[in-house]
């Protein structure tokens, strides 16, 4: 239903979420152009210790972490604040994680999932990115599915970006409109 002009639809907020190398940044970034929602990128939120680590092959700990994800929250929240809707790249590998993310206002993820091996090629090929390679196998030993009480949706990270982008949108079009990022309705 679409919103009338008294009632606008409330801000929400998407994570795309996967492990380093699964696309997350690009999904979000074209799901956030195709619906006109502000984009964040999670990386850029890192602290300069955090970057130095995984650019050194050291994984984070939980300890690292958690600063960045409050960081996080803190964005989206003040988003939310300002009536605006989000997409973020994330890779909230763990339940923990996301329940940070989540703690403040509603969050859907689409987690961008597929085969170690074309991850590991993605990255192997990839250039300019402070994440190295071999940090994949700790990523995902860390990575936990979405349980079914997190509001998500699972797609195959192997399918091309323009469908990726529709498949989210259209996943995100079926979810109840006190859950679906402002502009969904095919309105306004």
């Amino acid at each position: 239903m679409t919103p009338g002009a008294g009632d606008p639809m409330p801000p929400r907020h998407v994570v795309v979420m996967g492990v380093s190398g699964s696309g997350k940044s690009t999904v979000a970034r074209g799901l956030a152009d195709a619906l006109g929602l502000t984009f964040g990128e999670a990386d850029d939120f890192h602290p300069a210790e955090n970057i130095a680590r995984m650019a050194a092959g050291t994984p984070l700990t939980d300890a690292d972490r958690r600063p960045w994800l409050l960081a996080l929250a803190a964005w989206t929240a003040d988003r939310d604040r300002e009536g605006r809707s989000t997409v973020m790249a994330c890779s909230a590998l763990r339940r923990r994680y996301r329940d940070l993310l989540r703690a403040g206002p509603p969050v859907l993820f689409v987690h961008l999932d597929g085969p170690a091996d074309v991850v590991q090629a993605r990255l192997a090929a990839r250039t300019g990115h402070f994440m190295p390679p071999a940090l994949l196998a700790s990523q995902l030993a860390l990575l936990e599915p979405l349980a079914p009480d997190e509001a998500g949706v699972v797609l195959d990270l192997r399918h091309d970006l323009d469908s990726l982008v529709h498949e989210a949108a259209a996943w995100l079009m079926t979810q109840p409109a006190t859950e679906r990022p402002a502009g969904l309705d095919g309105g306004s």
